[in-house]
């Protein structure tokens, strides 16, 4: 199993969650938002500039910068 960052997913792939890293803040806004170890991320659209990027997480979809 390979490891990458969430903002490599290209639309339509699939990760899993192995750990959250950043600002204690922002760690737990993430978390809040359902982003957890554990949890399956699929990339479900990118801004034609790349930023931001939707994701659905534990059944919402979500944009991230």
């Amino acid at each position: 199993m390979s490891t990458q960052f969430l903002n490599t997913l290209r639309v339509g792939e699939s990760g899993v969650v192995a750990h959250v890293a950043g600002e204690r803040a922002m760690c737990r806004r993430l978390f809040d938002l359902g982003l957890v170890p554990g949890t399956t991320v699929t990339c479900t659209a990118v801004s034609p500039a790349g930023d931001p990027a939707a994701y659905l997480i534990r059944g919402a979809v979500i944009a991230l910068r």
